[in-house]
């Protein structure tokens, strides 16, 4: 089960800042550094899960699918660069190593292989509320802290729930319903979907 992409702190990662930006003390830029570090986890995590899905899917709707992620791995790996340079614009040292995704993230390992067009699209409904859900406890933990990393999470959110709602058209049946409702893991969205 994917556990929300949450925000939280790194045991295993250490934030020294030499310097920040003007105009934010050290103990917010350390704060700072740590939700941008988490989303880039996150960032990187999604955009390797949004390709695995591209190469995986199957199905009647397989190219209409198969094309349609292939902007958003484009567009959450550019979330991926522009976290990483806000990281170390506040003095801080941003990390994008595989491990250190695997090691400090707070979500499981996608859990769908090759499978139907519905089956990842049910699943990645549920990543999508994980990543979202997360970006927007970030966001209001941002907004006392520092209004221009607020507003970059608030324009990735943006688009993020531009591609969740791509995702949903899919799963959505003409009464507004989704088949993954109440699907509390990919497997049972994936099921639910299928």
């Amino acid at each position: 089960m994917r556990v929300g992409f949450g925000v939280g702190t790194f045991q295993n990662m250490a934030i020294n800042l030499k310097y920040t930006t003007p105009g934010l003390d050290e103990k917010d830029a350390v704060r700072v550094v740590e939700l941008l570090q988490d989303r880039l986890y996150a960032a990187n995590d999604l955009h390797l899960t949004l390709k695995h899905v591209h190469w995986n899917v199957v199905g009647p709707h397989f190219i209409a699918v198969h094309e349609m992620l292939d902007p958003q791995v484009e567009e959450v790996r550019g979330f991926a660069d522009d976290l990483a340079e806000r990281i170390a614009t506040l003095g801080g040292s941003p990390v994008g190593t595989p491990a250190a995704i695997v090691e400090n993230r707070s979500w499981d390992e996608y859990s769908i292989g090759r499978a139907t067009t519905q089956e990842h699209l049910g699943a990645l409904d549920v990543v999508y509320q994980g990543v979202i859900t997360s970006y927007r406890a970030a966001i209001e933990e941002l907004g006392e802290l520092d209004p221009v990393t607020e507003d970059m999470f608030i324009g990735q959110t943006d688009k993020l729930e531009l591609f969740h709602w791509f995702i949903r058209a899919h799963l959505e049946d003409k009464s507004g319903e989704l088949s993954t409702s109440g699907a509390d893991s990919e497997k049972a969205a994936a099921e639910a979907a299928g």
